[in-house]
């Protein structure tokens, strides 16, 4: 065997030791990793690389680095004035401390079961101490599009929504809202989180429902309260009808009037006209005028005459004397 050869199988050899003892692990980026020997810690690795451990006596446990996410599940929650709801919430976490985590928990899924424990006692407790409109809604104003009529008479609406509308109806006004209540569990339940080497960012309401026990009257109380705003409606809608058709009939009587007086006034000039004409006509020829308007009275009286009248009247001259 020549000097390449066992070169060659020296450098075979080797590496085939590496490949069965393992003295190195790759720690990729997103991962942090504790290095574990008899069961304690030795180490915590959280930079990406090429890493050594001893052979057939150290372990790793791998955690990613990245934020998870917390869905619990809807949970029936009484607010402070004894209405049972149903709660559907949402949070973020992540490992901050891997060997913390590692004696405490040691996996993921066991962190989500203490989020589970930790977080809901802290919503109960919080939403428990407010009225229900502090948990539906962040400010007095009630943002997106409210829902129809017929929507809410079918039901079809989401439940915090009819909630938010119904607290606006009867008027009833937050002093903290869905935002603060949610910021409040966050600083409750955040130094509990930290106990096991976890970092709680922020928990969210996300939805709330009324029991089936109350879903039914609430969408009636909704009904009702549309109604009424409905029959309101209508009352200022007859006012301004009444209103209008007052104003109108009152413009009506001063055009009415006004085209009266202008009417009387041009009357009284034509007829000032004809007068003068009358007159002039007259001072002309005064027989004529006599006999024009003769000639125009017995036009008009003589065809529809039913009555027998002496012709020694002075108004039958021009027919019998002339």
């Amino acid at each position: 065997m020549n000097k390449t050869m066992k070169t060659l199988l020296v450098i075979g050899s080797i590496i085939a030791v590496l490949i069965i003892v393992r003295p190195f692990f790759v720690l990729e980026e997103g991962q942090q990793a504790v290095v574990i020997r008899f069961g304690k810690i030795t180490r915590v690795e959280t930079d990406a690389g090429l890493k050594f451990k001893t052979p057939f006596v150290d372990g790793v446990v791998f955690y990613p680095e990245k934020i998870f996410s917390w869905d619990g599940e809807p949970r029936q929650v009484p607010t402070s004035e004894q209405l049972y709801v149903w709660v559907d919430s949402t949070a973020r976490w992540k490992i901050t401390d891997p060997a913390l985590f590692y004696q405490s928990l040691k996996t993921v899924n066991q962190a989500q079961g203490k989020l589970d424990d930790i977080i809901e006692s802290t919503l109960k407790t919080v939403i428990a101490q407010y009225p229900l409109i502090e948990s539906v809604r962040s400010s007095n104003t009630i943002l997106g599009d409210e829902p129809t009529d017929t929507e809410i008479e079918n039901g079809n609406v989401v439940e915090d929504t009819a909630i938010s509308l119904l607290a606006a109806n009867n008027n009833e006004a937050i002093d903290l809202g869905r935002s603060v209540l949610s910021g409040m569990m966050l600083e409750l339940a955040a130094p509990n989180v930290e106990r096991f080497g976890m970092e709680l960012i922020d928990i969210f309401i996300r939805q709330i429902k009324f029991n089936d026990e109350l879903t039914q009257s609430v969408h009636e109380r909704m009904i009702q309260e549309r109604r009424q705003i409905a029959a309101n409606n209508r009352a200022d809608g007859k006012g301004v009808r009444e209103e209008l058709l007052g104003q109108l009939s009152k413009d009506k009587d001063i055009v009415l009037s006004n085209a009266k007086a202008d009417a009387e006034e041009i009357m009284g000039e034509a007829d000032a006209v004809a007068a003068a004409m009358y007159a002039e006509a007259y001072s002309k020829d005064p027989e004529f005028y006599r006999f024009w308007k003769a000639m125009d009275s017995y036009k008009q009286t003589l065809p529809a005459l039913d009555k027998v009248l002496t012709t020694d009247m002075e108004y039958f001259d021009y027919l019998y004397n002339r």
